[in-house]
């Protein structure tokens, strides 16, 4: 199925509620629970669900959602998760991918991490513009939504700051240049970093590090536990 296939998809609105929500969990969901988020009949959410399957958006298992094995611990339940696989349309084709991936390697192989760096810290700067660093939590999560990184705060997830102080960690589901960075890691992930610290600036009590996990944005994003609103 082409990509312009596979967004067509989403027109349908209860197929798309269904995909945002699935897509905003970071984590496998039943038919029951997306059913009832998105407000239809399990027997819809669950046709709905399969579609965007078969279409590529979202992938499917099967396991047993009361936690328990064995006897009595009843039958493996469907699931799913958001694809890792991208889907872009471009009109007319563009090719914008190969490009970074050539610059991404020249600029590797001449050792140009230095300037990437400060180039892209330069350009986070020139997206904030007048406003001043990032001030808390709220006004961070509305940033890297804006950005794309899709930002959730992980319970019991704490900083850097020491016991008396300590903040909260925002974690990011998307990096917006994945496909890149798997490419090249150090180069990608160190440039994101940069944009970050530019666009929400180093000075507040807002501040991005570097603290890569599998299958998320190898960036995170530190509020001081004054700045949680």
């Amino acid at each position: 199925m082409k990509d312009i296939d596979v967004i067509a998809v989403l027109q349908d609105p209860v197929r798309r509620r269904l995909y945002e929500y699935v897509a905003a969990q970071g984590r496998e969901v039943g038919r029951n629970e997306a059913a009832e988020a998105a407000g239809v009949a399990r027997t819809l959410a669950a046709h709905h669900l399969d579609r965007l399957t078969e279409a590529g958006l979202l992938e499917s298992g099967s396991r047993r959602l009361t936690g328990r094995s064995g006897p009595g611990a009843g039958r493996p339940a469907k699931v799913y998760t958001r694809a890792r696989v991208e889907r872009s349309v471009s009109l007319p084709a563009r090719d914008y991918r190969t490009a970074a991936e050539l610059l991404a390697e020249a600029a590797e192989q001449a050792g140009l991490d230095a300037g990437l760096c400060a180039a892209a810290r330069r350009r986070g700067e020139s997206l904030r513009g007048a406003a001043a660093p990032c001030g808390g939590l709220e006004e961070a999560m509305e940033l890297l939504a804006a950005r794309g990184y899709e930002p959730h705060l992980e319970e019991g997830e704490e900083g850097e700051e020491g016991e008396a102080g300590r903040g909260v960690v925002v974690r990011m589901r998307n990096c917006p240049f994945h496909a890149v960075a798997e490419r090249f890691p150090p180069l990608v992930c160190g440039m994101n970093l940069a944009l970050l610290e530019g666009l929400i600036g180093t000075d507040g009590p807002v501040r991005a590090r570097m603290d890569a996990r599998p299958g998320e944005c190898c960036v995170v994003v530190e509020v001081s536990k004054n700045n949680q609103r």
